[in-house]
């Protein structure tokens, strides 16, 4: 892997990762666009760069890491719950889900669901304005939406997004739990693909590890920003249509 490779990966994962777009499906098309093999070499650079956008979360919200936050912290865990035990008890078939038409179809399905939720949402039905006010039950009902994240294209923070839309959250909190809900997802997967491809590291080019590092962590943090405030003026449905439209896109070239 070269420097540019490592610029653009990380760029992508920065922007990918925290929207409702699947970071997975265009890290992968951006793989083949620039001609990278799918070998545990690369692996290893994604759970690189992954780290760096978990670290993004942990500095734009440094505020929610005190005791005073336990009770939220909590119900991010039992969020984090319903994905941790199907990821563990059905990772092989997980994996054989993984195709480029797999991914197309979740892309434009969950593009759809969007589009849906838009066109019933209320702002007097969504009275969960901040993260704090997430309730035990809310919590859960979440959780299990993640769980449709395991199928490849879906995107982790879309299908938690659609979750807390479905259970009461205003778009910014649902936004910003699902932020939230990234770090144990992220350490858990990243953690066991770092041990899986420790010895991937002896050989790396630790250049471009530190450079997609810097360049994940640096686009994550702002996308973030820029996320909330979007949301602050428009709604996911420009989301949903790229969505849709980027899962035709892989179908056509896939």
């Amino acid at each position: 892997m070269d420097i540019f490779q490592a610029i653009v990966l990380g760029i992508i994962e920065g922007l990918t990762e925290f929207l409702p777009i699947s970071s997975t499906g265009h890290l992968i098309v951006a793989a083949n666009w620039l001609g990278m093999k799918q070998d545990e070499a690369n692996s290893a650079f994604e759970v690189i760069i992954q780290l760096a956008a978990i670290l993004a979360v942990v500095f734009n919200y440094k505020d929610k890491f005190t005791f005073k936050k336990l009770d939220l912290w909590i119900k991010v865990f039992i969020a984090f719950l319903p994905i941790a035990i199907i990821g563990f008890l059905f990772s092989h078939q997980i994996k054989a889900l993984f195709s480029v038409h797999v991914v197309a179809i979740m892309f434009i399905v969950g593009g759809i669901v969007f589009l849906v939720l838009e066109h019933f949402y209320k702002e007097e039905n969504h009275t969960t304005t901040q993260v704090e006010e997430v309730t035990f039950k809310q919590s859960i009902a979440i959780g299990i939406a993640q769980v449709f994240a395991v199928i490849p294209g879906t995107s982790r923070a879309g299908s938690t997004i659609v979750g807390a839309l479905l259970v009461g959250l205003s778009r910014k909190a649902a936004a910003e739990f699902s932020f939230l809900l990234a770090i144990p997802v992220m350490v858990a997967a990243s953690g066991y693909d770092l041990l899986k491809h420790y010895s991937e590291f002896t050989d790396a080019n630790f250049l471009a590890l530190g450079v997609g590092f810097v360049t994940a962590f640096i686009v994550a943090y702002l996308t973030m920003m820029f996320f909330i405030k979007f949301l602050e003026k428009f709604t996911f449905v420009a989301f949903g249509i790229y969505r849709i439209l980027f899962g035709i896109l892989l179908l056509a070239i896939g």
